[in-house]
């Protein structure tokens, strides 16, 4: 189990997370290959879509799960688990990163690229790429809280992604990059400001904290081709530029939490 266990060494790895790799994403260029399909939007309180729905090379058994935002725990039940598995849904720039980064973590059952908290029902990549549908890039992350809790998700998520910059990350720039904290119900926001105050208590960060804390209105998984994209792609520019050297700062800073 690793809840509980971490949370000093996670913490202090936020110091050094100022340090990752950050670049620009490629100008939009449209779905790799033919595949542009995607699994439907999950709204709050929604039933389970159909994990065939969104296909990963990588995670053949993955299922969208949406938490019930009438349950106090935020807790949605995992086909084929015995336990109960939670959801949290994280935006801090590019989705590439991010997820490749919670895909990698012990106790995490997926992490799908998405959309959320924007103006325009279904968006497309492009349309969230042009600034005009008010959408984040986010990752929506399944996980068993008996190995992983919630505010380790957090902790980590200050590691991964500066929270200090405005509707940016790097070079990357537009309201779609902003760093933002997604709640499916209250425990989540009161963790999530708990969180951010005991990091800008430390210190941690030499600008303030500029994430915001909202609930989750409607995610929209991304394209088929953004999921596992990193893994899939690991030789395309952006990915070798900045995807992967995060991957590896990751890998190095989180060894006891990684899959093996």
């Amino acid at each position: 189990m690793l809840v509980a266990r971490y949370s000093t060494h996670i913490i202090a790895q936020v110091r050094n997370g100022r340090n990752a790799v950050f670049g620009a994403k490629p100008a939009f260029k449209g779905p790799i290959a033919a595949s542009s399909a995607r699994a439907p939007a999950t709204p709050l309180g929604a039933s389970p879509a159909d994990p065939a729905a969104v296909p990963h090379a990588t995670r053949p058994d993955v299922s969208l799960r949406a938490v019930n935002e009438n349950s106090a725990s935020g807790v949605s039940a995992a086909a084929g688990s015995s336990s109960k598995m939670e959801v949290a849904t994280l935006g801090g720039g590019c989705f590439w990163c991010v997820e490749a980064c919670y895909n990698m973590l012990r106790g995490v059952q997926s992490a799908i690229s998405g959309y959320a908290n924007g103006d325009v029902k279904d968006p497309t990549y492009k349309a969230v790429c042009s600034g005009t549908t008010g959408h984040a890039e986010v990752v929506q992350i399944t996980y068993d809280p008996t190995v992983i809790s919630y505010k380790e998700i957090l902790e980590i998520f200050f590691t991964v992604h500066d929270p200090t910059t405005k509707d940016r990350q790097g070079n990357d720039v537009g309201t779609q990059y902003r760093s933002i904290i997604c709640t499916h119900n209250d425990a989540q926001r009161a963790i999530a400001q708990e969180v951010i105050a005991d990091i800008s208590a430390q210190g941690l960060w030499p600008a303030p904290i500029v994430t915001q804390v909202e609930p989750l209105d409607v995610f929209y998984p991304a394209e088929d081709y953004h999921q596992d994209y990193y893994v899939q792609n690991p030789g395309q520019g952006y990915c070798r530029a900045v995807v992967g050297p995060k991957v590896a700062k990751f890998r190095q800073k989180f060894a006891k939490l990684i899959k093996a």
